[in-house]
């Protein structure tokens, strides 16, 4: 279901280390060929039966994993576990992004893609989102996802208790064994390095090596993210303004962006517009909510950051329909697969939503941007997931090497987060791609960097090659971005 928060950051590492364990191992399992999108070859597809409840074992559920084999016949025997973000994405769903980034490692080892519980083919929370969602009001958007919770619910008999980051973490245990693996490496991306971080904590000596990108504190609290947006969206601004070209086409663009903010504070605005999908004219709501979020979206990458001046100056002309088709594309065409709404809502609300304090709430929302509408969003839909709050663990120490990596220019995991994360770890080397958002691992050189660290994880990385990572050009105009 297509819920309209302000987008999905990663989650804060908020679950008890609690000594449940472990099955004693078993023959591998083979698993069956199958054939998914996003890979043109046959991959191995596994369903491993894990516990709903760790606590209570008794009801089982099941946990999809797809294996790509090493190009190579003679394979490393450690893998690289591949752990995806949200929460609500899940590892099938993000095959292109593997296939782009992991190329080079897959070449000596076999990559490994977890789909969550809750989400892909474990068992995926969502519900069909209605025909007209882009022509709803908040109050009607909200509504429907109360119906959905409220029906997946009574569907499973279940609740959404056992969807925990924990229970996540033991899952993916349960997958090393039935696929016979002694150690494993981890790749985690943004709520995905909160997920690694937790297994490593709770089965040390199955973890040879971690790259984390987009890397989550473990103390970070969604959603509280409006300083780090509003720095991503200050760095977008200025450096249209030292760019002649861009300072030419949009000379007021702050102002704009103000104006187009304050307007759409009084109140939405109803247009009449042909749908950018159908051509067929129909009434779009533009809400504060809904503005705020597309360009937080459009933040995360660099180079739709930089069709960001474009998308303002146009919408603040009064011509909405590259905005809204730009918030269109995330539902309709992005490559990471839909998010389980249910599912992030599961995960949120019992470890963060707690512990968003009208202090941090304010402290974080001032002066940003992004204000606070998902925070009032959760405050009415919480209650209605019925989840405990999960109390927050102080961190141990993770021995494993790490290999962590930022964007200069994330909106929600910047490099601030992950050096708060490597002052908890024994041996973390930090690389910065100066031109890079959210999720770096597949620019430039940075594919091959992953490789030769997995390779020699105990060797430092010669990062020198980032600075080559050029910035994407600016949109100027309909045309597209600059030559």
């Amino acid at each position: 279901m297509r819920f309209r928060f302000v987008p999905a950051l990663p989650l804060l590492l908020a679950a008890q280390l609690l000594p449940f364990a472990t099955p004693a191992k078993a023959a591998p399992q083979a698993g069956r060929t199958c054939h998914l999108p996003g890979a043109q070859e046959a991959l191995r597809c596994l369903t491993v039966q894990v516990p709903l409840d760790y606590g209570k074992p008794g009801k089982t559920i099941s946990i999809h994993a797809t294996v790509a084999p090493a190009w190579r016949e003679a394979a490393r025997p450690d893998p690289l576990f591949v752990l995806a973000g949200g929460p609500g994405q899940a590892g099938s769903d993000i095959l292109p992004i593997v296939q782009a980034a992991m190329r080079r490692v897959r070449a000596t080892r076999d990559i490994v893609l977890i789909d969550q519980r809750g989400t892909g083919l474990s068992g995926k929370l969502d519900c069909k989102s209605p025909p007209e969602i882009d022509t709803m009001t908040e109050e009607q958007l909200d509504a429907d996802a109360q119906r959905c919770i409220e029906s997946l619910a009574a569907r499973q008999g279940t609740g959404y208790g056992h969807y925990t980051t924990d229970a996540a973490a033991r899952d993916i245990e349960r997958v090393r064994l039935a696929l016979g693996y002694g150690q494993v490496n981890l790749w985690g991306g943004s709520y995905g390095t909160r997920l690694a971080q937790h297994y490593t904590r709770l089965y040390p000596s199955a973890v040879r090596a971690l790259v984390l990108d987009g890397v989550a504190a473990p103390d970070q609290v969604i959603p509280a993210g409006g300083r780090d947006a509003q720095a991503a969206l200050e760095t977008t601004f200025r450096q249209c303004e030292k760019e002649a070209a861009c300072a030419r086409a949009f000379p007021a663009l702050r102002d704009e962006f103000k104006a187009l903010a304050s307007k759409l504070g009084k109140g939405p605005v109803t247009l009449d517009m042909a749908d950018p999908r159908t051509a067929a004219v129909r009434p779009v709501t533009i809400s504060l909510r809904r503005f705020i979020a597309t360009v937080h979206r459009v933040l995360y990458a660099q180079a739709d950051a930089r069709a960001l001046p474009f998308l303002i100056h146009s919408a603040y002309r009064g011509r909405w329909e590259p905005f809204v088709a730009r918030s269109n594309r995330d539902s309709d065409f992005s490559a990471d697969g839909a998010m389980a709404g249910p599912l992030y809502l599961a995960v949120v609300c019992a470890e963060d939503f707690p512990r968003l304090s009208p202090q941090l709430v304010a402290e974080d929302t001032r002066d940003s941007f992004l204000g606070a509408p998902q925070v009032t969003q959760l405050a009415k839909l919480c209650p209605i997931v019925g989840v405990k709050p999960v109390a927050y663990a102080a961190p141990a120490r993770i021995d494993a090497p790490a290999l962590l990596l930022s964007g200069a220019q994330d909106p929600v995991t910047p490099p601030r987060r992950a050096e708060a994360a490597a002052r908890l770890m024994k041996s973390a080397q930090h690389l910065v791609v100066k031109n890079g958002g959210h999720i770096v691992s597949p620019l430039g050189c940075v594919p091959r960097l992953m490789r030769e660290f997995l390779d020699r994880p105990d060797a430092r990385v010669d990062a020198a090659c980032l600075e080559e990572i050029p910035a994407p050009t600016f949109q100027l105009n309909s045309a597209g971005p600059q030559p």
